[in-house]
């Protein structure tokens, strides 16, 4: 584990339920695409707001994950 390097990544996940499910959807839907998948914290939360009331809640993720270099 020593010569293992790791890239952060930040994202934003939304959801009209819960800072929770955003953070959740945003950590699931990346998982798509990243392997090795890491660490990921919370670095923000607000919510969206229409005619006064909130219509979405945001969570933005910085997200690490295991960096491999193409050789």
């Amino acid at each position: 584990m020593p010569d293992s390097i790791y890239r952060v990544t930040e994202i934003i996940g939304t959801s009209p339920v819960s800072w929770e499910e955003a953070a959740r959807h945003a950590v699931e839907v990346a998982a798509r695409s990243l392997r090795d998948l890491r660490v990921a914290e919370i670095t923000k939360l607000d919510m969206k707001i229409e005619d006064g009331k909130v219509v979405a809640y945001r969570a933005r993720v910085q997200l690490s994950f295991k960096y491999e270099p193409h050789q």
